[in-house]
């Protein structure tokens, strides 16, 4: 009996394919390489009208149903498209990296292999000083000339320890052990292969500007020049609707419905009876939740309740 099963053409996307295998730079000496992907913005369709071929012709109609499914939280269907890509990145980094399990990772082997001998290196003005509200954050710049010093320090550490390094090796000492005194600076480099969903749920955390600076450089440039080229349609959905979305809670949503109608009262007395307004010795004791909302209001035009009193 012949076999009358549809023959079906594997899904290009042309703007992707062009950067297939190109070494896309990030920090001084990282990159990120696209090495093979599965699936399209069709594909996001095929899978949520659960047909064959193209799926529709008219890309409007793709693009409002893909736009449906991001601001639904329907994600099964982005779960369709795959990619694979290689990495370079400091070890540092990768550790924040590999914390995203949802993924299948293959990396660089410095038991069988010696070390990659390059670590990443931080420009005079780019030391970051810390927080002072943010625990694992950072705000503001070292000044320069005390970069400077910082960054040679830098430089005869990394040099040392790979000199270190070096002369286990050739003592014959195990790279397994020879290894054990590298700087978390030392690039490491992967596969890590994905599915569409869970990359963006990775680009929402690491291009978030409380992300660290150097694993955002590589979330940036994944989403703006991979997934973009990629899945554009979802990629704009993305952005509208995760990216530069705004979520409220039903806490945020009742404050906000007492400042729409004027009662300042009722959004204080709702803030006060979920302690947030509790006095501390120079003000206001901290709280996240009221300081997140505060920000949402500054973002709004609206007026913060609790800096308006007295």
């Amino acid at each position: 009996m012949e076999d009358q099963a549809e023959r079906l053409q594997r899904l290009v996307v042309p703007g992707l394919d062009a950067i297939l295998g190109q070494r896309l730079d990030v920090l001084d000496d990282g990159f990120v390489r696209v090495i093979d992907y599965m699936g399209s913005d069709a594909a996001i369709v095929q899978a949520a009208r659960v047909s064959y071929g193209a799926g529709t012709k008219r890309v409007h109609e793709d693009r409002g149903l893909i736009r449906y499914l991001m601001r639904h939280r329907h994600t099964t269907p982005f779960e369709m498209c795959e990619i694979k890509l290689h990495v370079r990145v400091p070890m540092d980094c990768w550790r924040q990296w590999i914390r995203h399990r949802m993924a299948s990772t293959n990396e660089y082997s410095t038991r069988y292999s010696v070390a990659i001998d390059a670590s990443q290196r931080t420009p005079a003005g780019e030391w970051r000083l810390q927080a002072s509200g943010n625990r694992q954050g950072s705000e503001g710049f070292v000044d320069v000339s005390r970069g400077e010093a910082l960054s040679a320090r830098e430089a005869e550490i990394q040099d040392l320890c790979r000199s270190v390094y070096n002369e286990r090796l050739e003592a014959g000492v195990a790279r397994e052990q020879a290894r054990k005194d590298l700087p978390l600076s030392t690039y490491t480099e992967a596969y890590w292969k994905i599915d569409l969903h869970n990359l963006l749920h990775f680009l929402a955390l690491r291009m978030d500007a409380h992300a660290q600076e150097e694993i955002r450089a590589y979330a940036t440039l994944i989403g703006e020049k991979i997934v973009s080229q990629w899945c554009p349609l979802a990629w704009e959905a993305f952005l509208d609707y995760r990216r530069g979305a705004m979520e409220l809670s039903s806490i945020d949503a009742r404050i906000i419905q007492a400042i729409g109608k004027g009662d300042t009262q009722a959004a204080m007395e709702t803030a006060r009876t979920l302690g947030w307004l509790e006095e501390g010795p120079k003000g206001l004791r901290p709280n996240r939740e009221r300081e997140e909302l505060a920000r949402k209001l500054a973002l709004l035009n609206l007026p913060v309740p609790w800096r308006t009193q007295g």
